[in-house]
């Protein structure tokens, strides 16, 4: 396989930097083709803005959908973000490694999506209809390829359980997997998450090794979370909201999961 790492921590000598070389290292043994996005070493900018489209029209005001468009229909986006969209494309799966910070993800890697989700690469073709709003939730121009969160956490479990005070892990990182992957068509992988990140020995290590070898050896076969597709028949459509009979006796997040 063909595999992106979208990597953000900014310590060398982090466990996420541990995490990362062990990755690449497992991978790299069993055959895969690696890249990746290390994007503090790249000095990434995290910034959406004009300099993004070096050719735009600067006699009228910003407008960062429509610029984001010309400039990636005409060619002329700044060469990093075409760069990244061409590791995109190249890619079978993509692993989004990063800590959690603030409940979601670190400002640099954000900036990585929003700079490099350009209108017509990301998110905004496809038919808009009364019959289907888009290609988009489950359709889209990175349909057929994975992506799979690993996050490190410094809090225990239980924090972020069910009835944890943090609130569940699953509804602190939907944003990401269900709007920000599944949004453009990845298949999203249930994300790897490590607890208690600060409080890493050797042999909770190893253990954590052999867990996460599992998981990259089921990248291109472990069942993806099970999103309802948004011109699959579940939404009315151009309102796209849930039609009546579709997980009715489920509320917020878990409304939009397929019913087992």
């Amino acid at each position: 396989m063909n595999i992106l790492i979208v990597y953000a921590h900014p310590a060398p000598e982090s466990f996420n930097a541990a995490l990362k070389t062990e990755i690449v290292s497992y991978l790299d043994s069993q055959g895969h083709h690696v890249q990746i996005s290390d994007l503090y070493a790249m000095r990434w900018k995290s910034t959406l803005d004009e300099g993004d489209m070096p050719q735009r029209d600067s006699s009228v005001p910003f407008h960062p959908s429509r610029d984001s468009q010309i400039a990636f229909e005409s060619g002329t986006q700044s060469n990093d973000i075409q760069v990244e969209q061409e590791k995109l494309l190249w890619a079978d799966a993509v692993i989004f490694q990063f800590p959690l910070w603030w409940f979601s993800m670190p400002a640099i890697m954000k900036g990585w999506f929003e700079r490099v989700y350009a209108y017509g690469f990301a998110y905004g073709y496809g038919e808009h209809s009364d019959v289907h709003w888009g290609d988009r939730y489950g359709e889209g121009n990175l349909s057929g390829k994975r992506a799979m969160l690993l996050v490190t956490v410094g809090g225990w479990e239980s924090h972020y359980s069910a009835r944890g005070v943090n609130g569940p892990i699953e509804d602190i990182l939907f944003p990401i997997n269900h709007g920000m992957l599944f949004y453009p068509g990845f298949d999203v992988l249930p994300p790897m998450v490590i607890y208690r990140a600060g409080k890493m020995d050797t042999q909770r290590f190893s253990k954590i090794k052999l867990e996460l070898h599992a998981r990259l050896n089921g990248l291109d076969s472990i069942k993806p979370i099970s999103y309802l597709k948004q011109n699959g028949g579940a939404y009315r459509i151009p309102e796209l909201t849930l039609k009546d009979g579709v997980n009715e006796d489920k509320q917020g997040f878990d409304a939009h999961l397929i019913s087992k």
